[in-house]
């Protein structure tokens, strides 16, 4: 996993120094070092840095940017549902990891190494559940027997859903306003698949879907919004997305 900034990813506090938090970030295969300045870590004046920070306790922070010198990263930026999701998927990464170890015993460490190379554990393994070419290259790794016998365990699993909601504003002085947005919402239900959008005051409303993989439907989501944001214009609609 090579890091982007504005990617969200699990730390592990090691260090205070000064006014500078040092922390050991989590990638697929290894670790690398982060920092954050004190400014990053809450909003408003800090009078005990433990009350937020405390060492080797797993955090998710958002990059800001990234140097020859250090990943520089941000606690504050970060949401509830990011904190949310990132943790999930540490949780589900070493959950999966678990049953590899179970089948394949001694054998286990390696091939998570070689799956890590290229992806995380969570995410093959979940591709070998329903595509035959990911499942050929489980069967390769671990023998047909134990690949059955893993995906079998996969497949009794209930995996967890996250809500994603985003805040929108759609307002227009045109004669026929109520009539264009209602039509915009239909089409933008239409496109959304099986979310629910809700009224909440005048020209505001909550668009909410359940997902499994929060950042790929935050990303999926925000591109079809845009889009309605260029139609919407086009009938003389103010139609915004609340950040």
């Amino acid at each position: 996993m090579a890091l982007e900034e504005g990617d969200v990813v699990l730390c592990t506090v090691d260090r205070i120094i000064g006014t500078n938090v040092f922390v050991r970030i989590h990638l697929d295969n290894k670790e690398v070092e982060g920092s954050i300045v004190f400014s990053e870590v809450a909003p408003g004046r800090i009078r005990n840095i433990r009350d937020y920070i405390v060492p080797k306790k797993k955090i998710a922070c958002k990059v800001l940017r990234i140097l020859k010198g250090g990943i520089e990263l941000s606690l504050r930026r970060v949401t509830k549902e990011e904190q949310k999701e990132i943790k999930k998927k540490y949780e589900l990464e070493k959950s999966f990891e678990k049953i590899l170890k179970s089948i394949l015993g001694e054998k286990a460490e390696k091939i998570i190494e070689k799956i890590k190379e290229k992806e995380k554990v969570y995410d093959f393994l979940q591709k070998a559940k329903d595509s035959p070419n990911e499942r050929k290259q489980l069967e390769s790794l671990a023998g047909k027997e134990n690949a059955e016998k893993i995906i079998e365990i996969i497949k009794t699993q209930r995996q967890k859903k996250s809500i994603l909601k985003k805040e929108l504003f759609i307002t227009t002085s045109e004669l026929d306003g109520i009539n264009i947005i209602k039509e915009i919402l239909k089409e933008l239900l239409k496109e959304v698949k099986n979310a629910k959008l809700r009224y909440t005051s005048a020209g505001h409303y909550t668009l909410e879907k359940e997902t499994e993989d929060i950042k790929k439907s935050d990303r999926e989501l925000r591109e079809i919004l845009i889009d309605f944001e260029k139609k919407a214009k086009s009938k003389r609609v103010e139609f915004s997305i609340k950040k």
